[in-house]
């Protein structure tokens, strides 16, 4: 047995334990805390690296433990952005629900003042940035962010608050 490979016996041995419970604490699942050591293992043993040392060899596994924590937790953010785009539900809406959306965003947006719906439009219809409508409006990027501040958060007291979980979804509106 190579020197290194003692090392990571040792190592899984004597402090296994502590090092799935580090990894634990960082993810909350004690499932998710067995991959995220396992990687961390991989990472840190699979190339055969020279740790000869079992307590420099932990000091290294618990980095590579948060490396690859923030590494998958920073992929999963990133997914959830996206995901919206590539999945496909399991179940389809009837057109009905569409309408229905469709109809209530129309009437939500016939309450808003006349700027702040221009700036509504033009920023989730049109899809300008804020630098745009300001110059198509004449006004402030400044403006132009407080508008739409003000808009969304008029427009979630008659539709609801926005869904967190991802980014600001629109309704399609047809043009008349």
């Amino acid at each position: 047995m190579a020197a290194w490979d003692q090392v990571l016996d040792d190592l899984v041995q004597v402090r296994g334990h502590a090092l799935a419970r580090y990894a634990a604490l960082l993810t909350g699942d004690r499932r998710d805390a067995e991959d995220v050591l396992q990687d961390a293992l991989v990472r840190c043993f699979g190339q055969a690296r020279p740790l000869r040392d079992v307590v420099a060899a932990e000091t290294y596994v618990r980095r590579a433990i948060l490396s690859v924590f923030l590494d998958r937790h920073r992929r999963s953010a990133r997914w959830a952005a996206v995901r919206h785009l590539a999945a496909r539900r399991d179940q389809v809406d009837g057109p009905e629900a569409a309408t229905v959306d469709r109809v209530s965003v129309e009437a939500a947006l016939a309450t808003l003042r006349p700027r702040l719906r221009a700036c509504v439009v033009l920023r989730y219809y049109d899809d300008l940035t804020v630098p745009e409508i300001a110059r198509r409006l004449g006004v402030a990027e400044g403006t132009v962010k407080r508008y739409l501040s003000d808009a969304v958060g008029q427009l979630e007291d008659v539709l609801g608050p926005v869904s967190s979980g991802h980014p600001r979804e629109t309704v399609a509106v047809e043009e008349a």
